[in-house]
């Protein structure tokens, strides 16, 4: 009988998932601290842009979580340094300058956790890396927030030294060090998370599952099969679901009844399938044979969607509908990931 359960190593890459979370609630408090706590007007500027851009990124964590499709807490210890941290933040222990200086150390350690995430999954699957792709651009961001904050702490140390402006030179140097990064970058960096719209949260799903199909044509390793399997049972359920509670109804009325039922039924039928797989050894030689067959269902409903449904919803729905659609979407799926989790316990 194949499992769901996850193994070591994608329970591992959750828990720092969700660490990086923890930590960028923090970033995000800090920043609207400081906002209030500068007078410069110029260091001041940079911070709302730093905010901007973390409260932006804390939308593409949440799209990664749910998009990685296992959930985790954060480490006891992160959650202890996130409140101290706090502590030191909100107290009158510390300069400015000393709490910018904790505020640049935490940017490092959020870089470190996103870089670390990056590097974990390509050793633990190609449907890991789909999976956390936008997680580039919060990556990349906190490396550029990071030259940007040398030259603040240079501004506000130098003012706090001498009580005189620093000389204002170093933006250029720090500019200089940001376009560097974005060179290094380059198409690294993905859309942010308020672009995206249900075709793209879709999309991305789908470019997922296929890769995990091929994870599974590609072994004959049983425990990588169970590993991969187990994935796809939970994305293909939460997906499915997700679809049939918030997109399939709101479609219905432009995309037509028949067709709309269409995808309920190829669902259905997908469903039973992967509750057979379920109850098979991963060694059994008909496993694969109907994981071949899933897949050929899956890639004609995926290509339904892709083509007549994705039209629909282009033609029917302004940007900001079809992005409200990706928001329901996601939250739907993350409750639905939390239930079959909890019932997995």
């Amino acid at each position: 009988m194949v499992t769901t359960l996850d193994d070591t190593k994608r329970i591992a890459i959750a828990a720092k998932l969700a660490d990086m979370k923890e930590l960028q609630n923090l970033l995000i408090a800090n920043e609207q601290r400081f906002i209030s706590e500068v007078a410069d007007d110029d260091v001041r500027d940079r911070f709302r842009d730093m905010l901007n851009d973390d409260q932006k990124n804390m939308g593409i964590l949440d799209t990664v979580i749910v998009q990685y499709g296992v959930k985790s807490e954060p480490k006891e210890t992160v959650t202890k340094m996130v409140q101290e941290a706090q502590k030191l933040m909100s107290s009158s222990e510390l300069s400015l300058f000393e709490k910018v200086s904790k505020h640049e150390l935490l940017k490092h350690q959020q870089t470190m956790f996103g870089l670390l995430v990056h590097k974990a999954a390509q050793v633990v699957g190609a449907d890991v890396e789909a999976a956390i792709t936008p997680l580039n651009t919060v990556n990349f961001e906190n490396r550029a927030h990071q030259e940007q904050l040398k030259g603040v702490l240079e501004v506000l140390g130098v003012h706090e030294l001498t009580g005189k402006e620093a000389q204002q030179g170093i933006w250029a140097r720090v500019q200089d060090a940001v376009a560097a990064l974005t060179g290094v970058a380059g198409s690294v960096v993905s859309r942010t998370d308020d672009e995206m719209n249900i075709q793209d949260v879709i999309r991305m799903d789908h470019q997922k599952v296929n890769v995990l199909f091929m994870q599974i044509e590609g072994t004959d390793d049983p425990q990588k099969i169970q590993e991969y399997f187990g994935q796809v049972y939970k994305d293909l359920t939460s997906h499915a679901e997700a679809e049939e509670a918030v997109v399939y109804p709101a479609v219905r009325p432009f995309y037509g009844e028949p067709d709309t039922q269409e995808l309920y039924d190829e669902q259905a039928e997908m469903k039973q399938i992967l509750e057979s797989l379920k109850s098979m050894s991963p060694a059994a030689a008909e496993f694969k044979a109907q994981i071949k067959h899933l897949k050929d269902i899956v890639m004609d409903h995926v290509q339904q969607e892709e083509s007549t449904m994705f039209t629909a919803i282009r033609n029917n729905c302004s940007d900001e509908q079809k992005q409200q659609l990706a928001t329901q979407f996601k939250t739907a799926k993350s409750k639905i990931q939390d239930r079959m989790a909890a019932a997995a316990r």
